[in-house]
């Protein structure tokens, strides 16, 4: 079986999560089948299309990992192929040319209304004479084309995803425009009809996408037969579905992939979460992989027809997961662009060992990249203020003379190292005669100013690096 798929956005806004599970699926299929994934850029709505939204989606699936074999075609440059093919459609007799005004269309519809039926085109003009057809072009009337669709007609066909598929013609809207308004010309082809162009053209074998084409799908398979051409497979996947089973939409928060990676996802954990979005591996209990683990098990037997929740908090423990395992380099890449935007000043190439000691002691902490701004905000900001508890802790009676007895120990230290604050800890604990926790929270709150946060003793050697441990030992006994 030679496999080849597709994925064709339409330019008219940024990649959304929704188009990028799409990709996903497809790009999985091919991968499994060692076929081919195209991808193809449906920008015949020029008044909507921008350049930038066609390269948010390449930019947006290359940071998936979602290469692409063949492509990028674009619709637009494609427009003399679909003129061809409705001309063939008319000449065949199984489109014609449609006169209808837009009143006519708006009267028609406010009578179906009020006989209680579904709005649809009732074929007027499906057998017009060329004596009617002369006096509607002497009136100004520009024509649409339609294709004709019989409303005994029934369409089947075997989903991947949901089986025996079974449409009547006479739920399909009436005979279907193909080509927009033109005068004495064929128009700008509509999606449904250079789709199907497209696909016969391209040799697309199966077409995955959401279940909101099902309608279409339909529609599509007469255009095939019209052309003589076998259909190819379909697979509908379920839809991404909201907290409330709604479809997901910009009011949940969720817009374009890029504003996934703002958030600070990385691009492996959310392309592992939009696998698990409808697909379930043979082995249930796995659910951390990467593509190309998950191309080796994919197929459409184990993709759900429900509408499948996005759940923020499984997509939150996945990035954690990725985050925590990360290599300190890779990680601290990541996160210095979160640091400049908080506005922490350091030198990327003269500070990078430290950076990276900050990473090696917060990643196993964060969910989200963002979070390491807060996690690492005592190492950046110099003049940091106390906590209320830490605070409340360094007025505690004996608190500013444990520090004392640390800064003066600090002071005729010469090897700085962990063995020497476990010695520094050790030694104020005996001399001052205090018990080892009013130390550890004394010296947490001078130096870190808060009583919650990193590991303490590895903080302490970073701030030592930097400078600060024994000014703020200073500041804290200092307090009033």
């Amino acid at each position: 079986m030679t496999v080849r798929v597709r994925i064709a956005p339409s330019p008219t806004g940024n990649l959304h999560i929704g188009t990028a599970r799409t990709a996903v699926f497809n790009w999985l299929y091919a991968r499994h089948h060692g076929g081919t994934f195209i991808i193809r850029i449906e920008d015949t709505d020029t008044e909507r299309s921008r350049d930038e939204y066609t390269q948010n989606i390449f930019d947006g699936l290359q940071w998936l990992g979602l290469t692409w074999d063949e492509g990028p075609f674009y619709q637009s440059k494609r427009l003399e192929m679909y003129k061809q093919g409705v001309k063939t459609l008319l000449d065949k007799g199984l489109a014609y040319y449609c006169y209808t005004s837009e009143a006519e269309l708006g009267e028609m519809r406010e009578q179906q209304k009020a006989r209680n039926e579904a709005p649809r085109y009732d074929n007027r003009h499906r057998n017009l004479t060329t004596e009617q057809q002369a006096a509607f072009i002497a009136e100004g009337r520009r024509p649409v084309i339609r294709f004709k669709i019989e409303d005994d007609r029934e369409i089947v066909w075997n989903d991947m995803v949901r089986g025996q598929m079974s449409w009547r013609g006479s739920d399909l809207g009436g005979d279907m425009v193909i080509a927009r308004a033109a005068k004495n010309e064929i128009g700008q082809a509509l999606y449904n009809f250079a789709v199907v162009i497209d696909d016969i053209d391209m040799q697309i074998s199966h077409v995955i996408r959401g279940e909101d084409h099902i309608a279409n799908t339909a529609k599509q398979i007469l255009l095939y037969e019209a052309f003589g051409t076998k259909a190819p497979e379909f697979a509908h996947t379920p839809l991404i579905l909201n907290i409330e089973g709604k479809k997901l939409s910009k009011r949940d928060g969720v817009t374009s992939i890029f504003d996934f990676k703002e958030m600070g996802f990385v691009p492996e954990a959310l392309v592992n979460y939009m696998t698990l979005l409808g697909w379930s591996p043979p082995d249930s209990t796995q659910e951390i992989f990467n593509l190309e683990t998950a191309a080796q098990q994919f197929g459409f037997e184990r993709v759900n027809k429900a509408g499948a929740k996005f759940d923020w908090d499984k997509l939150d423990w996945l990035n954690s997961q990725y985050l925590h395992s990360m290599p300190a380099s890779q990680l601290t890449d990541l996160l210095i662009p979160y640091w400049q935007k908080a506005g922490y000043e350091f030198d990327e190439t003269s500070d990078r060992s430290w950076l990276e000691q900050i990473t090696s002691l917060i990643g196993a902490s964060l969910t989200r990249l963002p979070d390491a701004v807060d996690m690492t905000k005592l190492f950046f900001v110099k003049s940091l203020e106390y906590s209320e508890d830490a605070a409340s802790a360094l007025q505690q009676e004996g608190a500013s003379t444990v520090l004392q007895g640390i800064l003066d120990a600090l002071n005729n230290t010469a090897d700085f190292n962990e063995a020497a604050i476990q010695e520094i800890i050790k030694q104020v604990v005996k001399e001052k005669n205090v018990k080892k926790g009013l130390v550890m929270r004394s010296l947490r709150a001078a130096l870190t100013k808060a009583m919650h946060g990193p590991d303490l003793i590895q903080s302490w050697l970073i701030l030592h690096q930097l400078g600060q441990d024994k000014t703020r030992l200073q500041q804290a006994i200092e307090l009033k």
